[in-house]
Formats: structure tokens, sequence, C-alpha cells
């Protein structure tokens, strides 16, 4: 009984819980393993994925793993996952951190936590180039087209209007040709590209000058880890200042590539930002 009870006794001593404390600290598994295993996608582009010629993956996000990798010091261990895996394998702890395009919403908050956004990303309404112009007022109660199940859809519903969705980008774009809706909402990405399209089409569309809603994008981690989040927020910021953020943006997605995206914003905490979350 003497041996047990000296048992509980060591278990609970300071020492013990500052060991167990230690333990359940994921920086320092990480700095100690000397390697950020970084989840990306697998076949997403411009995000991530296998470079024709070598194989490889390549993208922004790869970018951005390799240059926070190196801000904190590691070596880097690129794990590509798929669209549908990207929270269960930070909640798993398959991965470290997830650089995967990811928008900040109050589902997604309250599995992983999120790191300060490094840029805001846009929920579009493309129009007949007509509308273009019309305040977000002026759609309250028309059909507006999206796709199912996505972040789109939810913006419709925030500004008022009737969403008719379909199961793929392509027949929502449709919707809008044909006259079935109003509008098309989608990310700013491929809003460019859709606008483009019908251009070439000898149809003329283009973005509202407002947005449906905003998206910040930011590092995922696993919940309950403080020191990995200061951590990833620091080499952000440093990486922000230092530039690093911005040449990985033009490379991949800025003015001079068939996005034509101008990086407007700089890393700062979410708090900061004035935006209505999303489901």
């Amino acid at each position: 009984m003497k041996i047990k009870s000296l048992s509980w006794i060591l278990l609970f001593s300071p020492l013990a819980l500052t060991t167990l404390a230690t333990k359940a600290d994921m920086l320092s598994d990480i700095q100690a393993r000397g390697q950020l295993n970084c989840g990306v996608y697998s076949d997403v582009p411009p995000f991530s994925s296998p470079d024709p010629q070598t194989r490889q993956l390549a993208g922004m996000d790869v970018d951005l793993c390799t240059a926070l990798a190196k801000q904190m010091g590691l070596k880097l261990n690129l794990m590509p996952t798929s669209v549908e895996a990207r929270i269960p394998v930070l909640t798993t702890g398959r991965v470290d951190v997830l650089i995967a395009n990811l928008a900040y919403t109050k589902t997604r908050a309250s599995q992983i936590q999120f790191s300060d956004p490094y840029y805001v990303a846009q929920e579009n309404l493309v129009v007949k180039a007509p509308n273009a112009a019309e305040p977000k007022s002026f759609f309250k109660g028309k059909r507006i087209s999206a796709t199912k199940g996505t972040t789109s859809e939810q913006s419709i519903y925030l500004a008022g209007a009737r969403a008719i969705t379909f199961q793929d980008t392509a027949s929502a774009y449709l919707a809008l040709q044909q006259n079935k809706s109003v509008g098309f909402v989608t990310n700013t990405m491929t809003a460019i590209k859709m606008i483009e399209l019908a251009k070439n089409g000898g149809v003329d569309l283009a973005m509202t000058s407002f947005p449906m809603a905003l998206e910040p994008i930011g590092i995922g981690m696993k919940q309950g880890e403080p020191a990995l989040l200061a951590k990833v927020n620091a080499s952000l910021k440093t990486m922000d200042n230092e530039g690093t953020i911005d040449k990985i943006w033009d490379k991949w997605i800025g003015p001079n590539t068939a996005y034509k995206m101008v990086r407007q914003d700089k890393v700062q905490p979410l708090s900061a930002l004035k935006f209505e979350p999303l489901q």
C-alpha cells in the first residue's frame, strides 16, 4: 500500500505535472522532432498539385509550408490530403499544421484553431454586366445560383436572396447564362475565370462592387495548442513583414498570372476583421 501511495504522490507532484504538460505541448514535440508535418491539398491547383515535369507537389500552399518551416527553423515534411480529409488529419494529429486555402467558418472553428489570416477571400457575385453597378439591396429576394453545400450558397442567404443550387460549378454558372438566376456566387479566382470564359463566348459578365461574404484564410492547427499557435502567428507576421508572402502570392495567383489577384490584406488578428462568419 505504501508503494502504491508513493506512486500516486509522484504522479501528481509538480515535477510530474510539468512533465505531463510538456508531453502535451505539440510545439515542443515538433521542435524535438526537427520537422514540421504540413498538410496540403493532393491535387488542387494553384494551391498544391503535382508538377507535370517533376511530379512533386507544387503551388502556393506548398511554398507557404516551405517558408513557414524555414521561419520556424525546421525541416519540412509535406503531407498531401483531400478536401474532405482536411479537418480529420488535424484533429487526429496526423499533421501539425494545415495550409490548404482554409477559410474560417463557425463549424471549423469549433473543431480546430486558426492562425491569424494571411489574406481575406471573398465570395463574389457574378452578374450580367448591366447589373454590376446595382447595390446589394437590389438582389434581395432574387434568385442567385451557387454550388450546393458551399459557403457560396450560405452567402446568398446572408444577402436575403433566394438560392438555387447545383451539384457543380458549371451548372450554377450556366443558370446565370440561361437567365434562370440573376447572379452566380463563387470565389474570386473562379469568378475571374468564368467572366473570361463568357467574354470569349460573346457574353459580357462582371462582378458586383460588393462581396457577398468575407472568408479569412488561415493556417489550421489542433485545438488546445497555444504555444504552437503563438509560434505560427509570429512566423506569419515575420514572413509578411519581409515580403515573403507577397512573393509567393504574386508567383501563383498575382496580377501577372491567369488569376490576376492583388493581395490587399496583411497578416492581422482575426478579431481585427469586421465580417460575419459563415457556418
